[in-house]
């Protein structure tokens, strides 16, 4: 049994697969070596291990990783991956993009794949039907723009996303909730748009803490993948293994 963790910038998902099948997913604040040794008490099968983490400073937990398993991965640029990495700076590449897309190849082998990440940052990625990884681009979140407005100016509130996305705010609440939602909904037809005119029969998935706002509310069709980026670390590991 293979245990793949994905520490991102505001919680941690731990999913157990029994190869290529997930059969558990954890949610956690924070993950350290004592929710581990639960995990691996009540899972005594767990035989393989990967990690991909946004943090720095996570040498305990590695280490308790490395001592437990029998095969432990950290990704990194250095990981063998089964797909081409034709992103210049390899070594400054969130490593949830890159598992993101690897998922993406697992799921949608020869297609052209567009990954949109909707978390913290969003992230548009782009993998072809070859098999490589080309790239893509990074903006602010959903909840990332709100405090924006509300950090670098003196009177404008601090909202959270909103269920309804008027096209035309009639008071200030409204004005921001309908800038930031409709420019985000916005920016993300535009880019499947053009991209769809660029790759052939593009299909999108969108995955992250702010997939299901897109319900609904976009022109061209998605797939809602939750767990995208951990179906791709698994991908990994069994590469690896």
């Amino acid at each position: 049994m293979n245990i793949c963790i994905d520490i991102g910038n505001t919680q941690a998902k731990i999913s157990l697969f029994k190869g290529d099948t997930m059969t558990e997913m954890l949610n956690f604040p924070v993950v350290d070596a004592t929710v581990l040794n639960n995990i691996f008490i009540n899972h005594p099968t767990i035989h393989q291990g990967i990690l991909s983490s946004v943090r720095a400073g996570d040498h305990e937990l590695m280490q308790f990783l490395k001592s437990t398993l029998k095969k432990f991965i950290v990704l990194d640029e250095t990981t063998p991956i089964p797909i081409q990495n034709l992103y210049q700076t390899k070594q400054t590449l969130g490593k949830d993009r890159l598992a993101a897309v690897v998922g993406a190849n697992y799921l949608y082998p020869q297609k052209n794949v567009l990954v949109v990440d909707a978390g913290s940052a969003i992230t548009f990625d782009l993998i072809n039907s070859n098999a490589e990884f080309l790239g893509g681009t990074i903006s602010p979140g959903l909840t990332m723009r709100f405090k924006a407005l509300n950090h670098f100016t003196s009177r404008l509130p601090l909202l959270d996303p909103a269920e309804g996305t008027p096209l035309i705010g009639r008071n200030t609440n409204e004005a921001i909730i309908a800038g930031v939602q409709n420019g985000l909904i916005f920016e993300t037809d535009s880019y499947i748009n053009e991209l769809n005119r660029l790759y052939p029969g593009l299909i999108t998935l969108i995955t992250g803490g702010d997939a299901k706002f897109f319900d609904n509310k976009l022109k061209n069709a998605i797939f809602v993948v939750s767990n995208l980026v951990l179906i791709g670390l698994n991908r990994i590991l069994n590469f690896n293994a």
